[in-house]
């Protein structure tokens, strides 16, 4: 099983650290990524270990295991069964040497051309946009709802929310209204 592509598992959000105890006294190889990062709270600054992908965990186990596996506490699913839905060795090697030379790995959701997106700080804080372009900035157009004219900003992808809802379907391009947000920018 060395050099077999992992399995994901998706599990309950907050619970890859526990999935991963009950699959290793099962002896289920297994593999979740942690980052640290510092919090702090009221009366003190602490240093956590969290998972870098939220509710998944990495697996590699034979046929014969998959009952074990899927019956494990905490564990809603496997991933497909399909090439496509497998993660290579290769893949997970890189995150795991990453991660052991301190590297700042860090989860961040997926935003691809057409994403929509929420500028999370500064001037246009609370404004929504499409991307449009990726380079150093990333590009996002913003169209004003009452003139229908658009504009862009180009941002670090690290200063956008991505929203989940589908993107309206408009006319002229990737755009999106954002109503009232400049009164909120402003204010």
């Amino acid at each position: 099983m060395q050099n077999s592509p992992w399995q994901v598992l998706h599990v309950y959000s907050n619970h890859e650290k526990r999935v991963a105890q009950h699959l290793a006294v099962r002896s289920v190889e297994n593999y979740v990524p942690l980052y640290s990062e510092r919090k702090k709270w009221t009366d003190r600054t602490v240093l956590l270990e969290r998972p870098l992908f939220s509710g998944y965990v990495f697996v590699r186990f034979s046929a014969k295991n998959r009952l074990h596996v899927i019956s494990t506490p905490g564990v809603l699913r496997v991933l497909g069964d399909e090439e496509k839905d497998v993660v290579s060795c290769e893949e997970v090697d890189r995150i795991r040497d990453g991660l052991a030379a301190g590297l700042p790995l860090r989860p961040h959701p997926a935003a691809s051309i057409g994403t929509r997106v929420r500028v999370r700080e500064g001037i246009f804080a609370g404004v929504e946009g499409v991307v449009t372009e990726f380079r150093k900035p990333c590009k996002v157009i913003v169209t004003l709802s009452g003139a229908r004219q658009c504009f862009s900003l180009e941002l670090q992808l690290a200063d956008l929310d991505v929203l989940r809802e589908p993107p309206p379907i408009l006319i002229q391009g990737p755009v999106l209204t954002i109503g009232n947000a400049f009164q909120h920018a402003r204010t």
